[in-house]
């Protein structure tokens, strides 16, 4: 599990949702919000707006902070 915001978990989850929204978080263990991301920055780029999501995808991932 990844320690919080700065660590390498979340340098490696934002990483990953550079490349495709929801991977980040999937990668985190986060199933709903996963595919809420995903799902989002699809129907969105056919509208040109995706990159919003992708955008939200990549900092969430990187600033998410685990509950203790």
């Amino acid at each position: 599990m990844s320690a919080g915001q700065g660590s390498t978990g979340n340098v490696l989850a934002a990483i990953c949702s550079f490349f495709i929204p929801g991977l980040g978080q999937l990668v985190q263990g986060r199933l709903l919000i996963a595919a809420v991301m995903f799902v989002l920055a699809a129907i969105l780029w056919i509208v040109w707006l995706g990159w919003i999501i992708h955008l939200w995808s990549i900092l969430d991932a990187a600033l998410f902070k685990p509950r203790m």
